[in-house]
């Protein structure tokens, strides 16, 4: 006999199964698939959830050791990625790739750099402007965490054929396509909402 609990379980990891969520057909139609095709298709997108949920726990992970928020992780991976490039960043290049106001981006380099991850320093070529750097300990602790972690990803991408990689790029370009169809665009020119970047 199944007991509730088995029945919770059950339900919990068919949450991507539209047999189980959507079996009257009012969303997803698949009475046109074979159980072979239905089956596979959900495993995929199991799959997805699965690897979602991971990343989501790492990332967690990371900020938590380093007492970062989502924002906070962005700011210092693009610093990085900026610094490789021998590119100098400057808080009004953050706050358009953060999409964040004035206002919040330095509320947020305020914060990191009371935190010892950045450092301000005058801009070598412009006098009125001020260049953000990242502390060699901060640069040592994300190439550590989330850049062995890309490192990782990286190796799984190459195992792929080239055909393969075309079939994901797609796969993942319509899967963007349609979350930006759901959620809307910003306006061009404008910013999208930005989240709290305050840590509080």
């Amino acid at each position: 006999m199944t007991s509730a609990r088995d029945e919770q379980r059950r339900i919990s990891a068919s949450l991507t199964d539209p047999r189980v969520i959507d079996p009257r057909q009012e969303l997803v139609r698949h009475d046109d698939l074979s159980e072979e095709e239905l089956g596979q298709i959900v495993r995929l997108l199991g799959a997805m959830r699965e690897w979602r949920e991971a990343d989501q726990r790492l990332s967690l992970e990371s900020r938590t050791h380093m007492k970062l928020n989502e924002t906070d992780m962005r700011a210092l991976r693009y610093i990085i990625a900026s610094a490789n490039a021998a590119v100098p960043v400057t808080a009004g290049a953050l706050s358009d790739h953060l999409r964040i106001s004035t206002a919040s981006t330095t509320k947020l380099l305020d914060r990191l750099e009371r935190a010892g991850h950045v450092v301000r320093r005058p801009h070598p070529t412009d006098r009125r402007a001020v260049v953000v750097e990242i502390t060699p300990e901060t640069h040592a602790e994300v190439r550590r965490t989330m850049g062995l972690q890309h490192a990782r990803r990286f190796e799984v991408a190459r195992s792929l054929s080239p055909s393969d990689r075309d079939t994901v790029i797609r796969f993942l370009q319509d899967l963007s396509a349609t979350t930006l169809a759901a959620v809307g665009s910003p306006p061009k020119g404008r910013p999208a909402p930005e989240t709290d970047a305050s840590g509080s």
